[in-house]
């Protein structure tokens, strides 16, 4: 159930009703019949992998509460984390480590008491599975590290893993924060339904009129590089960056807003990310939610900057690839974290030595444009399918003449064998030209955007707007209802981080 869907927006009301109208001591009961409803409309199927990790890490959780040595604990963590994690490497990362899929059909042919496994994996990626999956986890982390109580009650806890304004893309909340919000006696507050009702607008104008409509023009690109100019190139480039950004907030908006309407405050997510004038500081304000989970649970426990130079680099790059190898099982992903990685660890060498101490203008602006570029040049290698393709991306990009050789000895690296039909195209130029086809709609939302990023800044939207006056006020939202509905993209698009 998308939340852009006229099945949400049906769905939404009606949850929001029978929430104020139950009794509380039934709410949370009625919310976490809801979740599993709302995550049910994709695959019912994939409800057994959700219930799988709860269970999981209630169990386990518990066990190591009630253990009474260290080395019981530790046992019984790594169980959990094991189990848990198992599930996530199987639908997610086991044709990438152990081979292509074709090779299991081939097998399972041969071998038909496995067939079970092609079966399996031709469901696809469980929506949300690293999501629910990580919650779980810094749950049970949490449990380990004493920061929190073991849940008794296996329902109650299932609501926390399963709330459903979060359960698919985040952001992914920490026990000690969500829990008791879940289970408190909310009040139909008319701030709550305000501000909650202006994030989702904002959240619904970003996604179905910035997202929906830049996707169609950076898919094509990144599909056949080679059909492409430079220009078109470099604007496709620059139209997914904005794309994944106005997708991913949007859905974070839009799940805060739902979530504060019945009072329960989530975690925010963006704070206008793309004005940060470093790696370090575009981390400190992207996916927020996701970056201090790495650095709550495996930056810290790896010694975090306690330790030496050299081990706190390390540290370093593995949060990176890690974070990398998170999005998804390909080596695109592995590269950008690389990438965000290297740069992060550049930039701290020249503040280890002193050279970027200085705040004027001039060097914010260099720092700003500097960032810019390397996340955007990481954005190409994280939206190109196949390193391949990303080759030929960065040599359009820098008007240079890609090689056949070299692209060979990267198809060869990913796959152990090339890909005839872009081969042909690559050999025989066989691609029909194209390029992009702009409208004027999209420049209408892109202002807008860019505007509103600028005047909310490190703030966000419901809080920026409630200070203007009331006529102020409805104009903005009569704006942004129009663009809604006669500025949104041809074709509805599934939010991008649904997929990891």
């Amino acid at each position: 159930m998308l939340f852009d869907s006229v099945q949400f927006l049906l769905f939404l009301p009606a949850v929001i009703a029978l929430y104020f109208i139950l009794p509380h001591r039934l709410r949370w009961i009625f919310l976490l019949v809801s979740s599993y409803y709302f995550y049910g409309c994709w695959k019912a199927e994939f409800l057994v992998l959700l219930l799988y990790s709860t269970f999981n890490a209630y169990f386990i959780s518990l066990r190591i509460e009630q253990a009474a040595s260290l080395f019981t604990r530790r046992a019984w963590l790594i169980t959990g984390l094991v189990s848990n994690f198992s599930v996530l490497f199987f639908f997610k990362y086991f044709n990438f480590f152990i081979g292509s899929r074709d090779y299991f059909k081939t097998f399972a042919g041969q071998h038909p008491k496995v067939e079970w496994v092609t079966q399996v994996l031709e469901y696809g990626i469980p929506v949300g599975i690293s999501f629910f999956t990580f919650q779980a986890v810094g749950y049970t982390l949490d449990i380990y590290f004493r920061q929190a109580k073991a849940e008794k009650n296996f329902f109650k806890f299932a609501l926390f893993v399963s709330y459903f304004p979060q359960l698919v893309a985040g952001p992914i909340e920490r026990f000690t924060h969500l829990h008791q919000q879940l289970f408190a006696k909310h009040k139909l507050v008319y701030e709550n339904l305000s501000n909650g009702f202006r994030l989702i607008l904002y959240g619904l104008f970003i996604k179905m009129v910035i997202a929906d409509n830049l996707a169609p023009l950076a898919d094509p690109v990144f599909t056949n590089p080679l059909a492409y100019s430079q220009t078109d190139t470099i604007l496709a480039l620059l139209f997914f960056s904005l794309q994944i950004y106005a997708d991913f907030h949007g859905y974070s908006l839009i799940a805060i807003g739902v979530a504060g309407i019945m009072g329960i405050k989530l975690m925010d997510n963006f704070k206008t990310p793309y004005l940060a004038v470093s790696v370090k500081e575009f981390w400190a304000r992207w996916h927020i939610s996701l970056s201090t989970w790495f650095r709550d649970y495996l930056y810290v426990p790896l010694g975090g900057n306690k330790v030496s130079y050299f081990r706190w680099m390390v540290n370093i790059m593995i949060i990176f690839l890690v974070s990398g190898i998170w999005h998804g099982a390909n080596y695109t992903f592995i590269v950008w974290g690389a990438l965000h990685g290297f740069m992060y660890l550049a930039e701290q060498v020249f503040v280890r030595a002193g050279w970027l101490q200085t705040k004027n203008r001039f060097f914010t602006g260099i720092g700003f444009v500097k960032t810019f570029l390397v996340i955007n040049i990481a954005w190409l290698f994280f939206r190109s399918d196949t390193l391949a393709k990303a080759y030929l991306s960065l040599a359009k990009i820098f008007g240079s003449e890609p090689t056949a050789d070299l692209y060979y000895r990267i198809q060869h690296f990913e796959h152990g064998k090339a890909n005839q039909a872009v081969d042909d195209a690559f050999l025989n130029g066989k691609l029909v030209p194209a390029e992009l086809t702009l409208h004027n709609s999209l420049f209408i939302g892109l202002a807008i955007l860019i505007v509103t990023e600028l005047w909310i800044q490190k703030s966000r939207f419901d809080q920026r707007i409630s200070t203007w006056n009331f006529g102020f006020r409805w104009l903005v939202y009569a704006v942004l209802i129009y663009c809604v509905m006669a500025l949104s993209g041809p074709d509805f698009y599934q939010f991008i981080y649904f997929q990891f």
